[in-house]
């Protein structure tokens, strides 16, 4: 994807450039441009369900860039010890490291409690074809944060992955709080990749993956250490959402085949802490 490239060293630039233009900004006490900088340490990578780190720790840094409900991200994952899994197959060269590198441009316009928010996400994976989503988001400010989120791939995984987000925070002590929130998500896939695995055949053959996929629960706790950064630490437990999604078929191997082409959604907790500075 030359063409890529091409988008990518574009984005960075914009970042840079953004990056740069916080300082004036922020020199002239105004508030149109934000920039917050990030660092995840967790004990395993999951995205909507799907293992891809699953035996070491992993790192997420990411940068990002607002201005004007225009925003711009860079987020990176950092793999101390990847193990192959149905979802991500990695060679010796990428058994440690960076081994994805996601950018995100969107744009949110708010109604009143309603914000909308549409974008772009290519995923720059090396453990699987590097794709492209296009999304749509709607969040609404009562009690419990309602977000409804669709996304669309665009390019090597074609198919929709339906969300719903729910969140509620608490006030603790001194700018502390409390932080509760839980996802589902649906998917239905498109394509010949999405075929399931027919057992009759034993193999990829059946019906294309479609049904209530993957749900997530999260606590977490947030401290606010200085005006600028904070910490936050959480535990999410990832969880199927139907038989479909976590059906698997023994193997002779360490891996099994699921009926879901793409991997098993299975029990996993996850837990870590990041670390945020806003300028």
């Amino acid at each position: 994807m030359k063409w890529f490239k091409k988008f990518k060293a574009t984005a960075i630039i914009f970042l840079v450039f953004m990056a740069s233009t916080i300082q004036i900004s922020h020199a002239r006490q105004t508030e149109d441009v934000s920039v917050s900088v990030s660092a995840g340490v967790y004990n395993q990578y999951i995205f909507r369900g799907y293992e891809i780190g699953k035996d070491g720790l992993v790192i997420q840094p990411s940068i990002d860039v607002s201005y004007k409900g225009f925003s711009a991200s860079i987020w990176g994952n950092i793999d101390t010890n990847q193990r192959n899994t149905k979802t991500a197959t990695f060679t010796s060269e990428f058994k440690k490291g960076l081994n994805e590198t996601d950018l995100t441009l969107s744009y949110t316009h708010n109604i009143k409690a309603l914000a909308i928010t549409g974008g772009y996400i290519y995923y720059g994976t090396k453990y699987a074809d590097e794709t492209e989503e296009v999304f749509i988001s709607f969040a609404l400010d009562i009690l419990g944060k309602p977000t409804l989120s669709i996304y669309r791939d665009i390019t090597n995984y074609k198919g929709t992955y339906i969300n719903l987000g729910l969140s509620h925070s608490f006030p603790l002590y001194k700018g502390t709080t409390l932080d509760l929130s839980g996802s589902f998500g649906y998917f239905a896939g498109e394509g010949d990749y999405w075929r399931t695995y027919d057992k009759i055949a034993a193999s990829y053959t059946g019906k294309k993956y479609r049904g209530f996929h993957d749900g997530m629960v999260r606590v977490g706790l947030s401290i606010p250490a200085t005006r600028s950064f904070s910490i936050q630490s959480s535990i999410q437990y990832w969880f199927p959402l139907s038989s479909d999604a976590e059906k698997e078929y023994p193997t002779a191997g360490d891996i099994k085949d699921s009926y879901n082409p793409n991997g098993p959604v299975k029990y996993n907790l996850v837990y870590g802490i990041n670390f945020t500075y806003n300028f």
